[in-house]
């Protein structure tokens, strides 16, 4: 799922060797949090939140697989 996240997000940033995915387990949930170059952040997030939504519908595909809920969080 990491690495899913690093291959949808690494085209729509100016500054990819900036981009981190850490993975946050908990009991019934997995946290994925992205961080990208403050530059990038409007580029990821797109117009009104369409781009990190559609996002965010990838990896809830992805992980419902996996049993537990994926959330996917965006930061500076």
């Amino acid at each position: 799922m990491k690495s899913l996240l690093e291959t949808i997000v690494k085209p729509l940033i100016d500054n990819p060797h900036e981009l981190s995915v850490r993975e946050v387990l908990e009991d019934h949930s997995v946290t994925y949090l992205v961080t990208v170059h403050p530059d990038d952040m409007g580029k990821v997030i797109g117009k009104q939140g369409r781009i990190a939504k559609a996002i965010r519908t990838v990896a809830y595909a992805a992980g419902s697989q996996l049993d537990k809920k994926v959330y996917v969080k965006f930061d500076q």
